[in-house]
Parts: structure tokens; sequence; C-alpha cells
């Protein structure tokens, strides 16, 4: 096949189907919390694993190795139920924290 010039180069027309759209979810996402004050199910997990460790220290990672997102973090230290515990000088950006008693009663709360 040859173009000349001046002419478009003819690209062979690729269509990719098109999947279906999902159909829209009604209600809230179960991402968010249930009302305003409550915990994300994010939260109320992090929050419980640390009533079974010493001091309250909440964990960095989850299970499966992947790290906790800091808007987890900050959002429970913005509503007091987590506390700063330390700084670690050798990783700064790793927020190490522990359960207030606000944080323990949210918690426990949840468990039952």
């Amino acid at each position: 096949m040859s173009v000349k010039s001046g002419e478009p180069i003819p690209f062979p027309l690729r269509r990719k189907p098109v999947p279906e759209i999902a159909p829209r979810r009604r209600g809230r996402p179960s991402s968010l919390a249930d009302a305003p004050g409550l915990p994300t199910p994010a939260q109320r997990e992090w929050l419980q694993r640390g009533l079974d460790q010493a001091g309250g220290k909440l964990p960095l990672f989850w299970d499966d190795g992947r790290r906790v997102d800091s808007r987890t973090i900050r959002s429970c230290l913005d509503q007091g139920w987590a506390e700063p515990w330390f700084n670690n000088p050798m990783k700064p950006d790793w927020l190490v924290c522990k359960l207030t008693a606000i944080g323990r009663s949210v918690a426990l709360a949840d468990e039952a």
C-alpha cells in the first residue's frame, strides 16, 4: 500500500468493546461511617487492632503488608481516638500512634 504525500495515513479502526456500565448503587458507600462521629470500617479495624497490643500501640501495616493509609491515621488523631506515641527518627513520615481512652471505648463499643 503506497501513500502519496499530502494524503492521510490510513490507520485501521480498532473498536474496543464497551463494557456494560454498572448500575448505580443506592444508599451509602461501604467505606463511609454509619453516622457522623462514628469510625469508618477502616478506622474501626485499625483501632480494634490496638486493643491487643501493649500500651494500645496501633499498627503501621495491615496484616497483608500494606501500609495503613495516613488519612485513616490522621482522621483518628483529629477525632481524638489516637494520639502520637513517639517520633521515629529513622522514618519521620511514619505516624506511630497509640489508643486514647476515647479510642479504646470506641473500639470496644464497635467490637461488641
